[in-house]
């Protein structure tokens, strides 16, 4: 027996190559590498729960041979040339930002229409229903918590009387973030003609055993002409309805033109995944409207890109900014490049203000993030702590010009794990529209003061330091 057993501890070694070839962060290598070492058994089947790579590799060898970018909407030459006209309306520092962009994200940069920010639910959640209601050709809706509740059902019921006159719809849930909600709650969707996908990662038959990964993406598409996107989910709290979490403050745009179309490329991709159907009739990539006035970027982040562009875009904005570096964030764990970032732009004497909400559905996060407010005040950043409830927004606002709407936190889940979206954009009238929004939400909030804060109980610095070491895990 002792024999079977030492012939086994040492065939689980053999994860070890694995992780060296796979796992490109030295903290993440070691971390997995003690895991197998010292937990025989548990620690490479650990890895092979809660590994990325098998599911990455699936997803990348998808990507090389799909590439919706250029099978089902290679840019169309009135595109590319609205897309080089409105780069030459702006400086020769923000086009060779957005040329920077493009290149770290892989994507185009393109063009917008219009930009409308919505603020909470009470703002989203009616244009929601009148994207739905007037959609003629098709609807595709991704959010990560779809709940089965009457804001759910709600929306159900617009989407099936949509599929019921004839409109294409799809709805793609990640199968974690709704896991409360039933499949057969879709059923009337499902009677009607629409489609459900869940997005799943923990898919034994389909060669997926990664439980670690979330699809984070909330994007809602309509006949490939408008879309909305942001942090918004659907369900009862985000509507300030639940009474145990209080107001929900969020945000999501409303845009039109060309970059839709990149958000269409996203979707399809994620519904290929879930579901194998591929999304490629010309139908769904159409041009539509005015010409495009407005530079936007496309920006994304999942572990099927080696790039890393999520924290890469963060970065190169910080460091891009001049005056102004307004960011809100529902979860705040940095890693060491955001921080030095952060650190950098602060020093530099850029307006650097992070907001960050006090109360949170993941408590221990609020610790984690506490531990880096010293290495930040420190520099000259400012950190505000949201009070008035829970603030699920993830926002950035650049110098008055820029803004950028998604569903990416600062912390590393969202910039190396989660697949998650983002929409930037040249837009300084919502851009000012968003500044008015941080101004009542810094009234709204604490401010973190360097001096005040060294002098907390030493209780609260021995519990930020037991939580920090988890923060690449977060």
């Amino acid at each position: 027996m002792r024999t079977v057993f030492l012939i086994g501890y040492f065939l689980t070694w053999l994860a070890i190559p694995h992780v060296l070839l796979n796992k490109r962060r030295p903290v993440s290598t070691l971390a997995w590498i003690w895991s197998i070492l010292l937990f025989p058994f548990f620690g490479p089947l650990a890895y092979i729960v809660f590994g990325v790579d098998r599911m990455t590799r699936k997803r990348i060898r998808q990507r090389e041979r799909l590439d919706y970018s250029k099978r089902a909407r290679a840019q169309q030459p009135p595109e590319i040339a609205e897309t080089l006209e409105a780069l030459e309306r702006i400086g020769a520092d923000e086009q060779r930002l957005i040329r920077q962009l493009a290149t770290i994200n892989e994507i185009p940069p393109s063009t917008a229409d219009e930009i409308r920010l919505l603020i909470d639910a009470e703002a989203f959640y009616p244009a929601l229903e009148k994207r739905i209601r007037e959609a003629r050709h098709h609807i595709h809706i991704q959010f990560f918590v779809y709940r089965a509740d009457e804001y759910g059902k709600k929306i159900l019921d617009a989407l099936a009387d949509a599929a019921r006159r004839g409109v294409i719809v799809r709805v793609l849930s990640d199968e974690i973030g709704s896991w409360q909600t039933p499949e057969d709650f879709f059923k009337p969707l499902v009677d009607a003609g629409g489609k459900v996908g869940w997005f799943r990662t923990l898919h034994p038959w389909k060669n997926r055993f990664s439980l670690n990964l979330r699809n984070h993406r909330k994007v809602q598409i309509f006949d490939g002409c408008v879309a909305l996107v942001g942090g918004m989910n659907l369900g009862r709290e985000y509507a300030s309805k639940d009474p145990r979490i209080g107001t929900w403050h969020d945000a999501q745009l409303e845009v039109t033109g060309n970059v839709v179309g990149h958000l269409q490329d996203q979707f399809a991709n994620d519904w290929h995944f879930a579901t194998d159907e591929e999304i490629i009739d010309p139908i769904f990539y159409k041009r539509c409207g005015a010409s495009s006035r407005t530079i936007a970027q496309v920006i994304v982040g999942g572990p099927d890109l080696p790039r890393e562009p999520m924290p890469k875009t963060i970065v190169s904005l910080l460091h891009f900014a001049k005056k102004r570096a307004w960011i809100a964030t529902g979860y705040f764990v940095p890693d060491t490049m955001l921080l030095s970032a952060l650190q950098i732009c602060a020093a530099r004497g850029v307006d650097v203000r992070i907001i960050i909400s006090q109360k949170s559905d993941h408590p221990f996060l609020v610790e984690i993030g506490r531990s880096y407010y010293e290495d930040l005040l420190s520099f000259g950043a400012r950190i505000f702590e949201y009070s008035r409830g829970l603030h699920h927004a993830k926002v950035m606002v650049i110098d008055g010009d820029w803004l950028m709407v998604g569903s990416a936190n600062c912390d590393n889940r969202s910039l190396r794990l989660n697949f998650e979206l983002n929409v930037l954009a040249r837009a300084p009238d919502e851009a000012a529209k968003m500044q008015a929004v941080f101004l009542e939400d810094f009234a709204a909030s604490k401010e973190i003061k360097l001096e005040e804060f060294r002098a907390r109980p030493r209780s609260r610095r021995l519990l930020e330091a037991a939580y920090r070491p988890l923060a690449p895990l977060m």
